[in-house]
């Protein structure tokens, strides 16, 4: 595995979503309320919208322009079932985060 750092733990508070690129890669990070820290990717596998215009109720991930969810601790897809988001390991070492995007790769759906 090829983690790289993507940022502090100051740069993604409980509760929030931030996207990075990691080696030319659009990643989303996701900080649940309750601890955890997921990275999935950043667009929509849908229309390729930007995830991180969503809204995020506990771990669904509701995407802004069609209303697709997932789950960000699995990366399947609550509504349609049938779609899912790439999942990417994530480890925290201090307050650095860090993703590995090696050998993964975005998803894409139709409706």
């Amino acid at each position: 595995m090829a983690f790289e750092r993507v940022c502090s733990l100051d740069d993604i508070w409980q509760g929030d979503m931030e996207s990075f690129e990691v080696s030319g890669t659009d990643i989303l990070l996701v900080h649940l309320e309750e601890g955890g820290i997921h990275a999935i990717q950043a667009q929509c596998p849908h229309q390729e919208v930007e995830l991180a215009d969503g809204s995020l109720d506990g771990a669904v991930l509701t995407c802004s322009m069609h209303l697709w969810q997932f789950d960000v601790v699995s990366g399947k897809g609550v509504n349609p079932s049938h779609a899912e988001v790439a999942k990417y390991p994530v480890k925290v070492e201090g307050d650095d985060v860090f993703v590995d995007i090696e050998s993964i790769e975005p998803k894409f759906a139709s409706a």
